[in-house]
């Protein structure tokens, strides 16, 4: 039996629990491990051009196929370049291994160049954060890294000594078993009866829904039915929970619409289904609430629950759904659709009338036509700041669409990295980036890296010429806004200059034209559209109390804006209500 190196070791490993791809930036004491991979079949070295890309891409990767993805940085600054991307991945449950190569490990502790603590520095955004300093340690330390990612659904760092890598590894690698999946979680049968008890003797009954509600879309509906309740969700719970929903009140949160907020308040039992919604100030303090989720560590920490349930939404509705008597009154649910319709409705004018003629253009119709023209099954990655307000407003999700941002996170430049490690699952599929001037920028270097793999994102660039997010924010607190302007150069011309498609939009009648052209290009495109920088949701009231950023919770209240296709549901929901 061949023998191998520690960096051969590592490598194989991977591969046998389905990694495919490694992103990072290459450095010398990276390229033992690099050059394992140039000497290995089915896994490959995807180059970015910043190692905040790679965290990033692994993380988006991670979401889309719910599989370990991975990235790496060389010793000193290049794995220190990782950790905004892995903050982002952990917050978002993506299960991501990090390789941090180091320094020769005979000069650990003794200030070398580029000397830092990598094994230290992770730990607070990771499961698991260990550096192996002997080959002995192989293969275990790894495989033990990679059933903390997999196993706790987050990040697990390696850190590996360049010279490590490269001795030669005690044994080859047995062909040991290795964690590939997560289990369900069911709660046990007291705490279910306990909700039961709990939703019979409610009158009126609110569900509130968050990522840990995929894959249960079904069970969710069939409960809503059964118990007559509204059915609220927050950002990262859109995708999986708003559409082919007759219960539909909204979105609650700094960025939300419709009676999200009123049924939530307005119930008698509110009822967090895999959510970790972070804005205390936006729960009910008045109401019982009962909260489920597979992360016992997050069941109380936002509000005060009159109930725990640890176990994932799908396994405890089906337990559930059996055991709760139905009820019969809808009065409470008819309630708050009508309230919720009526928002929709009173709020959407505004961005209805001669919204194609204004100019600059409206953000708000850019991104209803992005979501009329994107594929059933797109991906979209969406910047953080006011890209998050436009789809979280106008993309319409379909149970096959997917859309990815820094949610949890809230970091800048997210989109366009996401996008590459999307885009690299799958080629033959849609993958838009949604990105604000701002955050392209940041890292507009990678923009390089579609080019140079000839990934087909089309990166729709929402180009206001300020950090408008910030300004609002600025805004809230009384202030003028300052240090917020970008002086942008043509974005499109700085594609076309970098061999990709690119076409300039400034004006609302060549908006639809030049997205289906773009959309249609094999190869990478950006649309670089000039939008209207006065166009911020603005609260329709400001208080004193309110903070920057999307802590700006403290005032209990929606932002106002355009809803697009939302309104639709709405009024088909509408439908479902009885007639005095």
């Amino acid at each position: 039996m061949a023998k191998q190196n520690v960096a051969e070791q590592f490598v194989d490993i991977l591969h046998r629990a389905g990694v495919r791809r490694m992103y990072g930036v290459v450095g010398d004491s990276l390229n033992p491990v690099v050059d394992a991979i140039r000497r290995t079949k089915g896994i490959d070295w995807v180059q970015v051009r910043h190692e905040e890309t790679a965290a990033f891409a692994a993380g988006a990767e991670a979401q889309i196929t719910g599989s370990l993805a991975v990235c790496a940085g060389s010793c000193g600054p290049g794995n220190l370049h990782l950790i905004n991307g892995l903050y982002d991945a952990h917050r978002s449950m993506a299960p991501v291994l990090a390789l941090a190569s180091h320094i020769p490990s005979s000069e650990i502790g003794l200030s070398f160049f580029q000397e830092t603590h990598p094994d230290q520095l992770f730990r607070e955004c990771s499961h698991y954060s260990e550096m192996i300093s002997n080959p002995q340690q192989m293969p275990r330390l790894l495989q033990t890294a990679i059933q903390h990612a997999i196993g706790q659904s987050g990040v697990s760092v390696v850190t590996l000594p360049g010279d490590i890598a490269d001795q030669q590894a005690p044994d080859k690698s047995p062909e040991s078993a290795l964690v590939t999946s997560r289990p369900t979680v069911r709660p046990g049968d007291t705490e279910i009866d306990k909700l039961a008890e709990m939703i019979d003797n409610a009158g009126k009954v609110t569900l509130f829904c968050g990522s840990g509600t995929a894959g249960a879309h079904a069970e969710v509906m069939e409960f809503a039915e059964k118990i007559k309740s509204p059915v609220g969700h927050a950002l990262r719970g859109k995708e999986w929970i708003q559409y082919d929903n007759p219960y539909d009140v909204g979105m609650s949160g700094l960025l939300g619409y419709g009676a999200a907020y009123e049924a939530t308040h307005e119930c008698d039992l509110l009822i967090l289904l895999g959510t970790d919604f972070p804005y205390n100030a936006f729960l009910p303090d008045d109401v019982k609430i009962a909260q489920v989720d597979v992360r016992p560590e997050r069941l109380g920490r936002r509000s005060k629950l009159d109930l725990a349930v640890w176990g994932d939404v799908r396994e405890t509705l089906r337990c559930l759904t059996r055991r709760v008597t139905p009820k019969t009154n809808r009065k409470f649910l008819d309630k708050m659709l009508k309230k919720h319709a009526d928002a929709l409705e009173g709020v959407i004018k505004a961005y209805t009338r001669k919204v194609e003629k204004h100019i600059p253009i409206h953000p708000e119709y850019v991104a209803s036509v992005v979501d009329e023209l994107a594929a059933d099954d797109a991906v979209f990655t969406v910047d953080t700041g006011m890209c998050n307000v436009w789809a979280a407003r106008y993309l319409t999700p379909n149970g096959k669409r997917r859309i990815i941002g820094s949610f949890s996170h809230g970091s800048m430049a997210n989109a366009l990295p996401q996008a590459i490690g999307a885009q690299f699952t799958d080629r033959k599929r849609q993958v838009v980036s949604m990105s604000g001037d701002g955050g392209f920028s940041m890292l507009m270097g990678d923009f390089l890296t579609l080019v140079q793999y000839d990934l087909p994102v089309k990166v729709v660039l929402f180009n206001n010429s300020a950090l408008g997010m910030v300004e609002l924010e600025m805004l809230v607190a009384g202030l003028p806004s300052f240090g917020t302007a970008n002086h942008n150069p043509d974005f499109a011309a700085v594609a076309r200059a970098a061999g990709a498609y690119g076409v300039r939009v400034e004006k609302p009648k060549q908006l639809v034209g030049a997205l289906k052209d773009a959309f249609a290009h094999k190869g990478p495109a950006l649309v670089d559209i000039v939008t209207d920088p006065n166009a911020l949701s603005i609260p329709p009231k400001i208080s004193s109390e309110m903070v920057t950023g999307f802590a700006l919770s403290a005032s209990k209240i929606v932002l106002d804006g355009g809803v697009g296709r939302m309104v639709q549901m709405a009024r088909s929901n509408l439908r479902n209500v009885p007639r005095p």
